[in-house]
């Protein structure tokens, strides 16, 4: 017996632009108000110096310190002298302004990232592989639920790559205005992964299989991503796709 009947999803609509053809109204959507998001979106600031001049420079260092402060609870790095013979890798802030419908900003993303193209392969990095959901099996998953009428969640994870532990030695700068008072000859020796490393992805997708594994579902032996459990007269599955930090699940009430 089905017992939910709500089907919740997100879509992406993606726009694009025809020069046959078009109708004049059509013509005049994409050539002003797409192209004046576009615009919002160029706009966002490249460096930290640009950041802190930009017109929300309150809201970036607002955010930038609100990731700080998740970073610092999660244990991230401990401030250790530099080690001899080693480079530490360099980092960046990455920012990103959230756009609402009517193309107002309705929020603002600071995102730390690690300049891992400066890591050196079988130095302190090895195998990078992370699997990714088959497009062909979220497919399957939406039909069926789309047939039977059953329910679907959607979960965003957020602050997920902080979640992964690093095994190789990995030595990072301190950012540049949050260095610490009287350590600034020190630099980040990283504990858990974060974004811009090589293995992040593969790291974060070994961590959630072992969590999700402890949970007692089943990995799908033809999709790495999907993983089942039955419990009594219910079935739940769940396709995981690491590069995007979704989670779609489907619970089946029999």
């Amino acid at each position: 017996m089905i017992v939910r009947h709500h089907l919740s999803l997100r879509f992406t609509l993606i726009v694009f632009q025809s020069s046959v053809g078009q109708p004049e109204n059509c013509k005049h959507l994409i050539g002003t108000d797409l192209m004046g998001l576009t615009s919002q979106l160029d706009n966002d600031p490249k460096t930290y110096r640009k950041g802190m001049s930009d017109i929300d420079s309150d809201k970036w260092l607002e955010a930038m310190k609100s990731k700080m402060n998740s970073m610092g609870s999660y244990q991230i790095w401990t401030l250790v002298d530099p080690p001899k013979g080693v480079k530490p890798a360099g980092c960046k802030w990455f920012y990103k302004r959230k756009l609402g419908a009517g193309g107002d900003v309705t929020a603002v993303k600071a995102r730390l990232v690690a300049k891992g193209y400066t890591q050196g392969p079988r130095v302190n990095f090895g195998e990078t592989y992370s699997p990714v959901a088959m497009a062909k099996s979220i497919r399957i998953l939406l039909a069926i639920a789309a047939w039977y009428d059953y329910e679907i969640w959607q979960m965003d994870m957020k602050t997920d790559f902080l979640n992964n532990f690093v095994e190789e030695e990995i030595y990072m700068d301190q950012l540049e205005d949050f260095t610490t008072v009287g350590e600034e000859q020190k630099v980040c020796g990283l504990q858990r992964s974060i974004y811009g490393l090589k293995k992040a992805s593969r790291s974060w997708n070994t961590r959630f299989d072992e969590v999700i594994r402890d949970c007692d579902f089943i990995k799908n032996e033809h999709d790495p991503c999907i993983y089942k459990k039955i419990s009594g007269a219910q079935l739940r599955t769940l396709c995981f796709m690491s590069m995007t930090s979704y989670l779609l699940g489907m619970m089946i009430r029999c």
